[in-house]
């Protein structure tokens, strides 16, 4: 009597179901390394147009990021997966943000009580001989496109946290930003000698100094300072690598050498590029903020290093020698537009002043966020001479707690704060991968600090790159053995 085991029939289908299983996993991975480089191509968009700074390029990216986000989303709910983060581990920044949208949102209605309802819209009505439908915000479309700007921005850290809990792409995300850096920094390198390209008509900022296709060379610098603290991290993480614990100096002069023989060269060449175009953009706040964030990171990588039984001083070492001969070498113009101008402005001191006034007189309700440009005129004063527009504060946090009010403005930065600070534990504690998280609360810190003296975060370029990053280190921030699925 012939014997069949019957495990023979289970192990074909057992062999199909993990070929079909394949099958899909190639599937799912081939689609997220697609959306992948779909956002990668978004960010490298987002400073050729101005830095984004116009209602074109907010169009463009109002709906390239919400609707690859979109379509990530349609993409796992066809595929039946889950998210690889789910929203309960942000919950409490999560909601936060949700109020601020919902309350930007509500400023623009026209249907609350007149209690509510900014004064200014009364009195151009007895201008106009008519009534007006009022809003608690003085200009509801100033603050719609502020609102979209929000939208776009959580679209961007939505995609980020995403994609890079897989700890290669968040790696890969961090060098496509230093790479764009470093391809802007040669633009703007470039634009001494030739010019701008002929459909960026961007007014001269001064002889030698670089704003690449931004507006003005304030921005540029932070993106660039971005850029610089990405590419930092790859040369401090190479240089560290590659150093030889224990041994003599003579062995780790070596090592270095041959570091740089093989992969260091183009990093540096990197890192040089976009450091010399800071330099030469000759902002104060930029280069002292980018300062601060290379601080920043070297802080956190020495308190990993420590933390886990590993020595990363003399890559410290050699990363703040090589960018000390830079600054010593190429650093005259930043320099000299020190002595001529000084650290402090007389009139941006006189814009805070100004705009701490009408924080008062609106401090719960706000005028409706992104309302600076009109809500300014009225508080001007003889302490600004009659020449120029201020459209901007100089100040992010002024202009987030006028146009929102205290309550609101301040729950929208302690979104980011607390991002922030989930970074820099990630860049503390993790094993694997804690360079991520490192350079996103450097780079959190160097626009954070700008943000005090510039309207650097307004611009799309810089707010998006940042919000990316920021996504990136905090996917990372977490041991990749945790389960943070839906």
């Amino acid at each position: 009597m012939a014997f069949h085991w019957p495990p023979i029939e289970g192990r074909g289908e057992t062999a199909t179901f993990t070929s079909s299983a394949a099958r899909a996993s190639g599937r799912v991975e081939f689609v997220e390394w697609c959306t992948f480089w779909l956002f990668v191509a978004g960010l490298a968009w987002v400073p050729f147009w101005y830095g984004s700074n116009g209602l074109l390029a907010w169009g463009i990216n109002a709906v390239l990021f919400p609707g690859l986000a979109a379509l990530y989303e349609i993409a796992l709910v066809l595929q039946g997966r889950r998210h690889p983060i789910g929203i309960r581990n942000i919950a409490v920044p999560s909601t936060l943000f949700a109020m601020v949208v919902l309350w930007t949102a509500f400023q623009t209605f026209t249907w609350v009580p007149s209690s509510l309802i900014n004064p200014i819209w009364g009195m151009a009505g007895k201008a106009l001989g008519h009534p007006l439908a009022g809003s608690i915000s003085v200009n509801r479309d100033l603050t719609t496109l502020a609102l979209m700007r929000l939208i776009t921005a959580a679209s961007v850290f939505w995609l980020a946290i995403q994609l890079c809990r897989h700890g290669p792409r968040a790696n890969l995300l961090t060098s496509s930003v230093a790479a764009i850096g470093c391809l802007y920094a040669a633009y703007g390198l470039a634009v001494l000698k030739t010019g701008q390209l002929p459909w960026l008509d961007i007014p001269a900022n001064g002889a030698g100094r670089v704003s690449s296709t931004f507006v003005n060379y304030n921005s540029f610098a932070t993106y660039a300072g971005i850029g610089l603290v990405a590419i930092g991290s790859r040369i401090l993480r190479l240089y560290r690598d590659e150093s030889i614990a224990g041994a003599g100096w003579q062995l780790r002069l070596a090592s270095i050498i041959e570091a740089t023989g093989r992969q260091g060269g183009a990093l540096l060449g990197g890192g040089f590029v976009i450091l010399l175009a800071l330099l030469l953009s000759g902002s104060r706040g930029g280069l002292i903020a980018t300062g601060l964030g290379l601080g920043v990171l070297g802080v956190l990588v020495h308190r990993h290093d420590r933390y886990r039984g590993r020595q990363a001083n003399g890559a410290i070492l050699f990363g703040l020698m090589l960018v000390v001969a830079t600054v010593c070498a190429f650093g005259g113009i930043a320099f000299g537009h020190f002595d001529a101008s000084g650290i402090s402005d007389p009139n941006r001191l006189s814009v805070y002043l100004l705009t701490v006034r009408s924080i008062r007189d609106a401090p719960v309700l706000g005028y409706g966020y992104g309302t600076f440009v009109d809500v300014f005129p009225l508080y001007r004063d003889r302490s600004l001479g009659v020449g120029g527009i201020w459209g901007e504060a100089h100040n992010t946090y002024l202009e987030v707690f006028q146009g929102l009010g205290i309550v609101f403005g301040t729950m929208l930065i302690a979104t980011v704060a607390l991002f922030a600070l989930r970074c820099v534990r990630g860049a503390i504690r993790r094993q694997e991968n804690a360079m991520v998280p490192a350079v996103a609360a450097s780079a959190a810190c160097l626009a954070g600090a700008h943000a005090l003296v510039d309207f650097s975060l307004q611009m799309q370029a810089v707010a998006l790159t940042l919000i990316a990053i920021l996504g990136a280190g905090v996917a990372q921030s977490d041991s990749s053995r945790l389960a943070l699925e839906d």
